[in-house]
């Protein structure tokens, strides 16, 4: 049996083996032009809590706070400043963890809010404490609502959205298992609004085959991602090994139907060989400050021998960072091949770059204790940023 026949029962078993679930919900799909949709709110709560009931854990990541609050700022009919994306966020975040509390009431369940923003999930300590403080709350059975802090953060507002966000997660809390719930009824090869007739991807073998640019162009107009968002996400999942249900959350049930093992939606299936976590958290939680720039033979080394990458095989060094820093690096085609450490400053490797690691010593005018510019290690290739 081929591996495209045999994705049914690697579904099935997927589905019957996920202990930990994160589930993210967008705005497109829990707001209407009225604000919060509290039928979709309600129908959400009731699938959750039946997943919880057969004793599984979920994490739901939650978009809307925005959406929920603009109401309020009557500025529904007009794109809002920033400063009004964070006023509206903080009158919706209350509003929409109250909805929430309601909902999961009604089937004795017990929410947790928790807001991050990408400093808790960057700087370790916190990063470890949000998992201890993710644990607490998921061993003694309350479902944590995740979002970003919204109200406060200026960039991770004007740029991010909650599909990065669920990914980290992803890594933080160990899932099995990442849904997405979108308004699209999963991913297709060409836009369905244009070509009524494009063919839905009931499994997606190998994310990184496709040409995701290509596929998806423009975003929802009620949230902050989009399809290339949720794609962009579910290869970063895959990256660490967990598989993704890309799915709609306007179906009625649409949780239910997949657990019962109905063909919906859009599974991208994980890689076989799962990078570290640690290398996941270097490669998305660190923002790259800068790039290298290689040549063809440094490129083949990294890409199929797993080597670390010499000073020799760099041909440009691109920005201002410092070492310990992340760094995109990129092949001769300046396309991205992956992202890593840097063990040298930018000032120092491009007073090296293209150098034989023999004479590091005598260009630096000082000891050298390590000779790569990016250790294995510390390197994630094809990393998706």
């Amino acid at each position: 049996m081929s591996e495209e026949q045999n994705w049914t029962a690697r579904r099935d078993g997927i589905l019957e083996a996920a202990k930990l679930i994160v589930v993210k919900v967008g705005s497109a799909v829990l707001t209407s032009e009225r604000g919060l949709d509290l039928r979709v709110v309600n129908r959400l709560a009731d699938q959750i809590a039946s997943l919880h009931d057969q004793g599984k854990d979920v994490i739901l990541v939650s978009s809307g706070a925005v959406a929920a609050g603009r109401g309020y700022l009557h500025a529904e009919h007009r794109p809002l400043t920033l400063h009004e994306k964070q006023a509206a966020a903080a009158v919706g975040q209350s509003r929409l963890m109250h909805s929430y509390d309601e909902a999961f009431e009604r089937y004795g369940k017990v929410t947790a809010q928790v807001l991050l923003t990408r400093n808790d999930m960057r700087v370790r300590h916190r990063f470890l404490n949000a998992r201890n403080t993710f644990f607490t709350l998921l061993s003694n059975r309350i479902v944590p609502i995740v979002n970003e802090n919204d109200t406060v953060v200026v960039r991770e507002l004007e740029f991010g959205d909650n599909d990065y966000l669920a990914t980290l997660l992803l890594n933080l809390v160990r899932a099995d298992l990442f849904i997405n719930l979108t308004s699209s009824q999963g991913v297709f090869a060409e836009n369905p609004d244009k070509n009524p007739q494009a063919k839905r991807f009931e499994c997606i073998l190998n994310v990184r085959e496709l040409d995701i640019e290509a596929m998806c162009q423009g975003k929802s107009s009620k949230g902050s991602g989009g399809m290339y968002s949720k794609l962009l996400s579910a290869r970063r999942a895959a990256q660490l090994g967990v598989p993704t249900l890309i799915v709609s959350g306007t179906i009625p049930f649409g949780l239910e139907k997949a657990f019962s093992g109905l063909n919906i939606g859009t599974w991208v299936l994980p890689e076989e060989k799962a990078v570290s976590q640690r290398k996941f958290w270097l490669a998305y939680n660190l923002d790259p400050v800068g790039s290298v720039v290689l040549d063809q033979g440094a490129q083949d080394a990294l890409l199929m021998r797993g080597k670390s990458l010499l000073p020799a095989g760099i041909r440009e060094v691109q920005g201002d960072f410092s070492a310990g820093e992340l760094i995109r690096v990129l092949g001769p085609d300046m396309q991205q091949i992956g992202a890593g450490l840097s063990n040298f400053d930018a000032r120092e490797l491009r007073m090296i770059c293209g150098k034989k690691s023999a004479d590091l010593t005598t260009i630096l005018k000082r000891s050298v204790p390590m000779v790569e510019a990016i250790h294995r290690d510390n390197l994630l290739l094809d990393a998706a940023h």
